[in-house]
């Protein structure tokens, strides 16, 4: 991965925080955060 390809995921993630931010008061952000750490967990235990 080169540091502009980098640099662009970056700013789309910000810009995509940022959208649900004012949109969705990170509504979004918080269920996905949610479902992340349930994977997480999920996998742990499968280790």
């Amino acid at each position: 991965m080169t540091n502009t390809i980098a640099l662009c995921l970056g700013l789309l993630l910000l810009a995509l925080f940022a959208f649900d931010y004012a949109q969705y008061d990170l509504a979004n952000a918080l269920f996905l955060s949610r479902k992340f750490m349930d994977l997480i967990e999920w996998m742990a235990f499968w280790r």
